[in-house]
This record gives C-alpha cells, sequence and structure tokens, in this order.
C-alpha cells in the first residue's frame, strides 16, 4: 500500500464545501475552555459536513491562533455563530424543529450505539464544558440526554474526542 500524497484526496475547496449539502447535525459548545480543543471541533465538523457551529458562552471565536493551530482552516468552511446562552441557542433551535441532543453521562440517557438517528431530522449536539459538561438547565431543556460508553477507570472523554466519537458515529447512521 502506498499512502495518498494530499493532492490525491479530491477534497472540496471552501466553496465547494460552502455549495455541498450539509450532514444535518449542528455542534453547539457549551462554555469550552481549551482553544485547542474548539479547533479540533471545527476540523472534525468539516470532516463530517455538519452544518453549523454555535460557540457558546466563555467558547473563544475565531480568529485565534490556538483555535487555528487545530482548526487547520476550517473556520473559514464550517459556518458558526456565537451567542452569550446557550440555552437561548437551545431554546431557538427547538422553536426551528431541531432535536438537541446533549452529550453527558445522566439518569435514562440513551447509550451512544443504542441511539438511532430518525430520517428527515436535523440534530443539534451539545458539548460540554471540560470540568463541568453540559449545564444542567441545557440537559433539562435537551429532547434526549445521549451517553459514549466508557469502560475504563476514567469518567469522561476528551470534549474534542467526544465530539469525534459522536459526529462520526451519527454520520455513518445518517448515510
Amino acid at each position: 500500500m502506498r499512502k495518498l500524497e494530499n493532492s490525491e484526496l479530491e477534497r472540496l475547496s471552501v466553496e465547494g464545501f460552502k455549495a455541498v449539502e450539509k450532514t444535518p447535525l449542528i455542534v453547539v459548545l457549551d462554555n469550552i475552555r481549551s482553544l485547542n480543543n474548539i479547533g479540533s471541533v471545527f476540523r472534525t465538523s468539516d470532516a463530517f459536513r455538519i452544518e453549523k457551529i454555535y460557540l457558546c458562552g466563555i467558547t473563544a471565536r475565531p480568529p485565534h491562533k490556538d483555535i487555528q493551530k487545530t482548526a487547520l482552516g476550517s473556520t473559514e468552511s464550517v459556518d458558526w455563530t456565537y451567542a452569550e446562552s446557550t440555552l437561548e441557542i437551545v431554546q431557538e433551535l427547538q422553536a426551528d424543529n431541531v432535536q438537541v441532543l446533549s452529550i453527558e453521562q445522566a439518569e435514562n440517557a440513551t447509550m451512544l450505539h443504542k441511539f438511532t438517528p430518525k430520517a428527515n431530522t436535523t440534530y443539534a449536539l451539545v458539548f460540554g464544558n471540560e470540568v463541568k459538561g453540559v449545564s444542567q438547565e441545557v440537559v433539562n431543556l435537551s429532547d434526549q440526554v445521549i451517553e459514549i460508553p466508557q469502560y475504563g477507570t476514567k469518567h469522561s472523554l476528551n470534549i474534542s474526542v467526544s465530539c469525534g466519537v459522536v459526529l462520526w458515529d451519527l454520520f455513518s447512521k445518517l448515510d
């Protein structure tokens, strides 16, 4: 096997990305502290052609060199908006018939591998702060809570890893 050169990958241009049909997934970042995590979420969101990212609360916004370091230009391709209040964004999305899923460990959460997305439905996935997770107020408003099963000694995954796991899972189920 031979590794492919970047020129052989036939990736979209930024203009092509903006014009192509998107996966019916929206990412909501609820008070993310790490700029590297934010950049990684942009890059993963680009990979799976998500519709949009909402950066909420203390979550930093592009342009910033520490976001760009991991985003590698995906802040230009993926649509994003800043909002002070995650709660307000959740309510706006629900008013637009978007199903809001908090990615969190909670009572009665659905395990990711047991979640089946519905056809013709847009989902907003809320990822929370590196220490506190998704705020309880947002969990309370969510249509559903999805949990990533974990079998080791630690209680959580890095937010950018969680985003990659969930986006890949839902993307593959929607395909």
